[in-house]
């Protein structure tokens, strides 16, 4: 008999929103693994047959329960966890906040949420989240702020050209 070949995994979708209040973007600390107490970005997993704004809507309902609006596409990351043997396309998002008050709806998936600027992000990030800051997104962006064209907004950080924010 031949051996049987361990299926390799697979890479999954997940999708990430950034969602803005001003200068503020919101994070979450994660539950589970992989990264647990990590920051991210609302999201979750692409369902069957959903659009990447299906996605994106049903995750922050179900995570922090604020109201958006100008829910848009940003850009992609690569994210390989190797010591999870885990592999996330990760689409990223970006809405403006409208409403709501900040609560921890999936005690399962989160800890804590709150809003911080760009300047003063908590530690740890998820690697998602790092590989956005760092420019490793696709198409690839580079700043000189190291947020990307990525994200859309006033300057972000103290000598952040608008230029290189794509405006």
């Amino acid at each position: 008999m031949a051996e049987q070949q361990k299926e390799q995994p697979k890479p999954m979708v997940g999708v990430s929103v950034l969602i803005m209040n001003g200068d503020r973007v919101l994070l979450e600390k994660r539950s589970k693994d992989p990264m647990t107490g990590a920051w991210q970005a609302p999201g979750g997993h692409m369902e069957f047959g959903e659009a990447p704004e299906q996605t994106a809507m049903r995750e922050v309902e179900e995570e922090v329960g604020v109201k958006i609006s100008d829910l848009r596409f940003r850009t992609l990351t690569n994210d390989v966890f190797e010591a999870d043997n885990k592999h996330y396309i990760t689409i990223w998002m970006q809405a403006k906040y409208v409403s709501g008050e900040l609560k921890v709806k999936a005690p399962n998936e989160e800890l804590e949420v709150h809003w911080f600027s760009w300047d003063s992000l908590p530690e740890p990030l998820y690697l998602p989240l790092q590989h956005l800051l760092e420019g490793k997104t696709y198409p690839s962006q580079t700043t000189e702020s190291k947020i990307g064209g990525a994200i859309e907004t006033t300057p972000i950080l103290p000598g952040a050209r608008s230029e290189a924010l794509g405006e």
